[in-house]
């Protein structure tokens, strides 16, 4: 299965790896690397994560990271549509 990522998911990675890269460039490319290999699973297991806050979404939680992935499955593709900080709200409407 394909995995595809919103415009929205595409800028918040940004926003993570631009935020981390102003201490540490290698830790943010560390940490995009652990979100993009995390999410490359969900193509062979696209219902390994939990069940989501909004109805047909799903969760990755992304292992030693302080991070999740929001995504929901069609017939075709894993589509990314966000990344948050597990200190972050979730927000009040879908991106």
């Amino acid at each position: 299965m394909r995995v595809r990522y919103t415009p929205a998911a595409r800028e918040h990675l940004g926003e993570i790896g631009g935020y981390i890269a102003k201490d540490n460039r290698e830790a943010a490319t560390r940490v995009i690397r652990a979100i993009r290999e995390a999410v490359d699973l969900l193509r062979d297991n696209p219902d390994m994560g939990r069940r989501g806050h909004l109805d047909g979404t799903r969760e990755l939680v992304i292992p030693r990271l302080p991070y999740y992935v929001a995504y929901r499955v069609t017939e075709t593709a894993v589509e990314v549509f966000a990344v948050i900080h597990t200190a972050r709200s979730w927000p009040e409407r879908e991106a």
